[in-house]
């Protein structure tokens, strides 16, 4: 018996607020200067965790698709965002990645050709504004490092998004999740081991740190984020990744004392609106045109797009 819809809408929203929360978690409780170590420690595990649900092997194209895809989506991604994370305050990290959605209607204009309309053109304008408006003022904490790493987690996401929406023929979205992850942790393995050293030492809170980033924010997050995919209308499953920023302002605010007043309510609101206006649009009942190179990049996340196997939500 097919559940309540209701229910496929409690399980989808875990996955952006296990998201935002991951932005608390890593500043409160990794270790700071182990950025490489951090990314390998979060993807391998929960690539491994994810390999064993879906028990497939990469095949054909998709060995070299995987690795490529994993350096941009799960190694350069991970590794930029975990120093954002560290580098900014929570509430900031958070609201900075909110505009990944909007950066994605870019990057796919500018790669793939696929031409935005002017609704979402205006909602990148809008929510760009609204990130603006958010990290105005004194900002205490928030540093041009930071903003560059979270600035370069979008860029590297984005074409990440733009290639695996391309190349989602022949392969099951968690599968190709899984190679990814798994992919990308093998990159990050060696070079953490050159640049780092050995892996940072872990007492318990670094230790259960560690396992929601990979277990909840990543394996369980991203096996949740497909579950709704499968069963609930991409706007819906769209909406539902507002809660991303969303957790990882109010986590700021409530556990590291982060400003939240008008300007930041202001900030969200527009960034919301904005990724309101690149939704996609009902259309008129008859026959559907011929699908363009790729999904319609409005139809993206948390960062997961909908119906895409990128993992930017993160």
């Amino acid at each position: 018996m097919e559940a309540n819809p209701r229910w496929w809408v409690l399980l989808t929203a875990l996955a952006p607020v296990a998201w935002g929360a991951n932005y608390w978690v890593t500043h409160a409780h990794l270790p700071a200067d182990r950025p490489l170590w951090g990314a390998a420690l979060r993807a391998l595990p929960a690539g491994l965790l994810l390999l064993a649900l879906a028990r497939r092997r990469p095949h054909g194209a998709w060995w070299w698709r995987s690795a490529l895809l994993g350096l941009l989506n799960t190694a350069a991604f991970f590794v930029l965002l975990y120093l954002a994370s560290q580098l900014l305050p929570t509430s900031a990290a958070a609201t900075v990645m909110a505009a990944s959605p909007l950066a994605m209607l870019l990057t796919a204009w500018a790669l793939a050709g696929q031409r935005p309309r002017r609704a979402h053109l205006a909602g990148s304008v809008v929510g760009l504004a609204g990130v603006a408006l958010a990290l105005a003022g004194p900002g205490e904490g928030i540093g041009w490092a930071g903003l560059a790493a979270s600035a370069a987690a979008m860029l590297v996401s984005s074409v990440g998004y733009v290639l695996a929406a391309r190349w989602r023929e022949g392969a099951d979205p968690l599968a190709a999740t899984a190679w990814q992850l798994t992919a990308g942790a093998l990159v990050l393995l060696p070079l953490a081991a050159a640049v780092e050293g050995a892996p940072p030492p872990a007492d318990a809170p670094t230790l259960l740190a560690f396992g929601y980033s990979t277990v909840v924010a990543t394996a369980l997050a991203f096996t949740c984020w497909f579950a709704g995919l499968r069963h609930l209308p991409a706007g819906t499953v769209g909406l539902l990744g507002l809660l991303n920023p969303l957790t990882g302002v109010l986590l700021g605010a409530a556990l590291d004392g982060d400003p939240f007043g008008v300007r930041q309510g202001a900030g969200l609101a527009l960034v919301a609106a904005g990724i309101l206006l690149g939704r996609p649009r009902a259309r008129a009942a008859g026959p559907e045109p011929a699908p363009a190179a790729g999904p319609d990049p409005a139809e993206g996340r948390d960062g997961c797009g909908s119906r895409g196997l990128d993992l930017k939500s993160t």
